[in-house]
């Protein structure tokens, strides 16, 4: 026995003691294979999947690495038969592999004959495949390389594909650095291990430079690139980075959304004008997949709707380049993200980013709100769908929001209101006189609103999910959570990446979550701390009634003679 951080169970679980010294040391090598299930207090606890030790051996890991690892942290003998059972997980990708023969174009080949024999008999593979070749090969339709991929990872026989990738229309890009910058030492390593690949998913997190990776990328391909986003922000917020980090030219760019209909050289679509379906079609969809890419972007990677999924699967010789903050996807299908747009090649820690400078350094805190009477009552009589909704807005909320947005401006600190409910966000802005960006907003307002808060001529702004993806506020360096999406990890680390970009004066950021006590509110804020957690960031809680008496008394003057309408006091409900 050891004095290890890590005690590793027979069941796959390994539980991380989060006050050990070597705990940091542990989690960053565990982080490579292992997911985080749950994290309370003291002790995280992880497990090893099949999809994480695969995504594992893609980016160059082999069992005897992980096994080591296993053995070097924990504190107690491990398991014999999970050492075997990761080393034989892993071995089996790469067993089944595609590539291309040059006399019978792409096929499926094996080290392991009775693998493929298994695989080619499966219900849902042999329609995917073509004639025997010889006893190590079969044949593959070109057009079913992404199905296949999908239907072999769900039999746990995941393929390496290494049939390449065509170069698409060339263009030249450059990246222009007339401005001084250059990519940091982790954009360049994780450009290098995407091309070294030709597809997969790079994880960093918000604020690390993730359009830069993708600009990087378009510069090493000098091909026609299609650029697909959450929305019409994020699309502007491509264009003008673009703009003004490469050579492109407007003329270059195109922006294929509900207000344009633009295909040039690089165009920016957004994800809602692709899955717009006509008499059970969907034509632009089908339009832009036309077209020859040489390298396709997907910006928030962990958001692509199930009709991309689709057309991913028919464009699998194109290079396909995942950019996001986390891999967790709450409909489970991490697996077709695996599959279609390729394994994750790069994976730089949130506080690995930060130790460097990167990122801002983060104080997380859970507000907790006791509701009156009143409130608990309405919420125990609420029908179970609408339970969460009734808890989260509760109005005893809102004068603790309205206390740290004024401590938050007395102090020049840039602040974010987010939630989830039009309605409360409504009541929000009203009651803090901030303006309100929601869905509805026009693309044109949102632009104005935006740059007003990065000028610092609006302080507070209130925001609905609309602003979780792919927003550039540097200057932020507030964010109070009033609602959230029920239990979602990617949208709490979508949130808290609002804040994180490095400040000017180097000065520390902080995400407030305003929280009901003793309801579902308080149990789906829980999951959603998950994944902050898995990065090291611990959240403190704190009573709402802490919050409005250190308010109370930065308001009281210490000299009776100092004038006590500085900043006005909270509004009473």
């Amino acid at each position: 026995m050891t004095d290890g951080p890590l005690i590793i169970q027979s069941d796959r679980t390994l539980l991380l003691e989060v006050d050990h010294p070597e705990s940091s040391a542990c989690r960053a090598d565990i982080a490579a294979f292992a997911e985080l299930e749950r994290s309370p207090e003291h002790v995280h606890t992880y497990r090893l999947t099949d999809l994480g030790l695969w995504n594992a051996s893609a980016a160059g890991h082999d069992a005897e690495q992980v096994v080591d690892a296993l053995l070097r942290w924990s504190r107690y003998p491990v398991p014999q038969a999970l050492l075997i059972d990761v080393a034989e997980r892993m071995a089996r990708f790469g067993r089944l592999v595609l590539e291309v023969d040059p006399v019978h174009g792409l096929v499926l080949r094996t080290t392991d004959r009775a693998v493929l024999e298994e695989v080619i008999r499966a219900k849902h593979v042999a329609p995917l495949t073509g004639p025997r070749i010889d006893a190590d090969t079969v044949a593959v339709p070109r057009g079913e390389r992404g199905r296949l991929k999908q239907a072999l990872l769900k039999l746990g026989w995941p393929a390496e594909d290494r049939a390449g990738y065509v170069d698409g229309a060339a263009h030249l890009i450059a990246l222009d650095q007339s401005e001084g910058w250059e990519l940091r030492a982790y954009q360049e390593q994780a450009v290098e291990e995407f091309f070294a690949a030709g597809s997969g998913v790079v994880v960093l997190p918000c604020g690390a430079g993730k359009t830069l990776v993708g600009m990087a990328a378009m510069a090493r391909a000098s091909a026609r690139t299609l650029i697909l986003v959450t929305n019409t922000v994020a699309s502007r917020q491509w264009q003008a980075e673009l703009l003004a980090r490469t050579s492109l030219v407007a003329a270059d760019i195109g922006e294929y959304s509900g207000e344009r209909k633009e295909i040039r050289p690089v165009t920016v679509a957004t994800y809602q004008i692709l899955t717009t379906r006509r008499r059970g079609l969907f034509p632009h969809l089908e339009l832009l997949s036309a077209e020859d890419w040489g390298l396709i972007i997907y910006d928030e990677v962990h958001l692509l709707p199930a009709p991309v999924f689709r057309m991913t699967a028919e464009i699998q010789s194109r290079r396909r380049l995942g950019l996001t903050a986390t891999l967790v996807r709450e409909d489970g299908r991490e697996g077709d993200v695996f599959s279609l747009i390729g394994p994750k090649r790069y994976d730089a820690p949130w506080r690995d980013i930060e130790a460097q400078g990167w990122i801002a350094p983060a104080n997380c805190t859970e507000v907790r709100v006791t509701l009156t009477d009143e409130e608990r009552m309405g919420y125990a009589l609420a029908e179970p769908d609408d339970r969460y909704r009734v808890g989260a807005t509760a109005l005893s909320k809102l004068a603790v929001v309205e206390s740290l947005c004024q401590e938050a401006v007395a102090q020049g600190e840039p602040t974010l209101v987010i939630g989830q409910y039009l309605d409360q966000l409504d009541q929000v802005a009203q009651r803090l006189g901030a303006p309100i960006i929601t869905g509805k907003t026009p693309t044109a307002e949102r632009q104005r609103l935006y740059d007003a808060f990065r000028r610092r001529e609006e302080p507070v702004l209130v925001v609905s999910k609309v602003a979780n993806f792919s927003i550039d506020l540097p200057e932020a360096s507030v964010a109070i959570q009033i609602s959230g999406t029920f239990g979602s990890r990617p949208a709490a680390a979508q949130r808290l990446g609002r804040i994180l970009r490095p400040k000017s004066d180097g000065r520390q950021a902080h995400f407030y979550a305003v929280v009901s006590r003793d309801t579902n509110d308080q149990e789906f804020a829980a999951r959603r701390q998950r994944f902050l957690a898995e990065q090291g960031y611990a959240y403190q809680i704190v009573d709402a009634e802490v919050v409005l008496a250190r308010y109370r008394k930065s308001q009281a003057p210490s000299d009776p003679s100092v004038a006590t309408d500085r900043i006005p006091p909270p509004a009473s409900p």
